[in-house]
């Protein structure tokens, strides 16, 4: 099998470099780590063999996400957003016809993979995630994760070897002393990414929390990892929170790569599993960001302007957050009044969207209560229901004039951004169990018309 010539898909937000692998009867949809572009895969025998045996029984598409390798640069402030190579992604597989694809995450990190299989399980055949992670760092509803000085110096070395394919010596010891590989290994890291660029990518992968979401995936998902991985618990937490996840623990391995180790076993469990069945649709239930937006104090607006004056400004209200609604890909799902519900298929996408219209429409006078909150949906044609869209309703009740708040889900699911936030405390939401933490988004406003 000779290497595939690399394509572009070209996107408003740049292009996107990919290869199609193999001529199998399943569209698998890979996702890998950073430190392997897509043009330097075959330099190396180890991958090369990988690629053949998962091309050997599907058309598996491989891509390099914006601002790495060969696919154009992308701003650090959406690069952060993992919903950003959601839309990598998305677009590869629209530029190629597939309705539906397995994605398969080959390396970590695994959010992208899981955001893109709660977000659109009617694009998604099957999941298939190796080392499967949610959250790295431990906190205290998770004692799971690993602590800040044992996370830190692996950043730390990550940022300091950069290009010299030291850093994989402890991920691949069978090739520590392979002096051809350590090169190739070098020569990948430095034409994926800079060494700055590599340090903020780490910290945003490590300080991504997609917990949440996790009770949101039902396509059918294979979870792998190799017996005595470090990360066991980390890798269970996700198994016992994706309802009816197989696990496949692979037989231990010093070596951490995907391509190194018993590779057979590894392509037997994912052969296995994406031509073994059936794969049912589950496109009645997705993750969404919803977003409810009133206008503030809209009956003293009224009072003060009279009836035609006031439906004149909230038509110019009405156009410019259907502007930005287009803008920001959200879809408006039906007004309230003074005021309207929509969707979002990305939390960043959508506090970007809630910031511009706010924005907007504060200079012409008028204020907009908004609130956020990002969960699983009932899709019922063009409508939505669901304890998510009552959240979210819930919440844009407590916010103040010109304010966006939102749940501690929607500011977990953006963490390792630059999207901040003012902690607005603890609070109980009408008709909905326990109570939760809300916040206010901070800034930067700057990067909210972006």
């Amino acid at each position: 099998m000779a290497a595939p010539p690399t394509q572009f898909v070209r996107t408003e937000s740049g292009s996107v470099a990919y290869q199609v692998v193999g001529d199998g009867p399943v569209d698998v949809l890979v996702v890998k780590g950073l430190a392997l572009p897509i043009d330097l895969m075959w330099d190396e025998p180890a991958v090369e063999r990988f690629l053949r045996g998962l091309g050997s029984f599907s058309r598996s598409v491989w891509f390099d996400q914006r601002g790495v390798g060969s696919s154009d640069g992308i701003e650090q402030s959406e690069g952060r957003l993992g919903e950003s190579i959601v839309d990598d992604m998305l677009a590869v597989v629209d530029a190629l016809g597939l309705q539906r694809v397995v994605v398969v995450s080959v390396h970590l990190p695994s959010v992208p993979a899981l955001l893109f299989a709660a977000s659109h399980p009617d694009r998604t055949a099957g999941l298939v995630i190796s080392e499967p992670v949610a959250r790295v760092p431990e906190a205290d509803d998770y004692p799971e994760g690993l602590p800040e000085e044992i996370i830190e110096p692996v950043i730390l070395a990550a940022t300091r070897d950069h290009g010299s394919g030291d850093v994989l010596r402890q991920f691949a010891p069978s090739m520590a002393g392979n002096e051809r590989y350590l090169r190739w290994a070098g020569r990948c890291a430095r034409l994926s990414t800079t060494p700055s660029d590599t340090e903020w990518r780490i910290r945003a992968s490590m300080c991504a929390d997609v917990r949440t979401l996790l009770p949101s995936i039902h396509v059918p998902t294979l979870l792998l990892w190799q017996e005595g991985s470090p990360l066991t618990r980390l890798h269970e937490y996700v198994a016992a929170n994706i309802e009816h996840a197989q696990v496949v623990v692979l037989p231990p391995s010093n070596d951490r790569l995907f391509f190194l180790g018993d590779v057979n076993s590894r392509l037997n469990a994912i052969e296995s599993f994406v031509t073994g069945r059936e794969h049912a649709r589950w496109h009645e239930r997705a993750l969404m960001t919803v977003m409810f937006v009133d206008v503030a104090h809209s009956t003293e607006h009224v009072a003060a302007m009279g009836d035609r004056r006031w439906r004149e400004l909230l038509a110019t209200c009405e156009s410019s957050w259907r502007a930005e609604l287009e803008r920001f890909r959200g879809i408006e799902v039906n007004t309230t009044g003074d005021g309207f519900v929509a969707t979002f298929d990305g939390p960043g996408r959508a506090l970007r969207c809630a910031g511009a219209i706010v924005d907007d429409v504060r200079s012409v006078g008028v204020e907009f209560h908004v609130g956020l909150h990002a969960g699983e949906v009932e899709l019922r044609g063009a409508d939505i229901a669901g304890m998510a869209v009552h959240i979210a309703a819930r919440v844009q009740a407590l916010a103040q004039p010109g304010e966006i708040l939102v749940t501690d889900t929607v500011k977990d699911l953006v963490n390792g951004s630059d999207i901040t936030f003012a902690d607005r405390g603890e609070h109980e939401l009408k008709g909905v169990p326990g109570s939760r933490l809300l916040f206010a988004l901070d800034g930067p406003r700057g990067d909210y018309a972006t």
